[in-house]
């Protein structure tokens, strides 16, 4: 923590935070984002929370985990059929691991979550779509490298490359 021009402490910025459902035991755990590579331990089942990878989405979680987020947050909307979808999957993998406490990274099986698919008019996967406060502020379909998926983050105002 440094100081101001008065000499006094600066405040350190706020945390941001996550808002993410344990995928074990299903029960919402607020995350301070800059803390997301300890490993955070979900408060009810103690289970590690693992924001290295692509957190699954469906209906049901979508719109809290976007909405109440902190950081940016990457989908990829997919379909386990989909061929071009498996070939991208390593690349948003490796954003995931990249990104963590950075931005959230996410991935919602269309075919199981027809509603939010809808909304968002889904019509050809994979499909990715930057979210900042809640709001669409990036997309692309089709299959990309990581570099592309960078660059969307970028878009949403995130640092490329690694944390520092």
């Amino acid at each position: 923590m440094g100081t101001t021009s008065t000499g006094q402490p600066a405040a350190e910025p706020a945390a941001a935070k996550l808002t993410v459902r344990c995928t074990f035991c299903q029960t919402w755990n607020r995350v301070d984002a800059r803390r997301a590579a300890d490993r955070p331990k979900c408060g009810n089942c103690a289970k590690p929370i693992l924001l290295d990878r692509p957190l699954p989405l469906d209906d049901e979680t979508f719109t809290r985990t976007v909405e109440a987020s902190g950081v940016p947050v990457l989908v990829d909307f997919y379909a386990d059929w989909c061929g071009p979808c498996k070939v991208m999957a390593p690349h948003v993998d490796e954003l995931a691991s990249r990104y963590q406490g950075r931005a959230l990274v996410a991935k919602l099986n269309t075919d199981r979550a027809p509603v939010t698919a809808e909304r968002f008019q889904i019509r050809g996967i994979p499909t990715t779509i930057v979210f900042k406060d809640g709001r669409s502020v990036a997309q692309l379909t089709g299959a990309v490298r990581l570099p592309e998926l960078e660059s969307l983050l970028a878009r949403a105002g995130v640092a490329t490359g690694a944390a520092p």
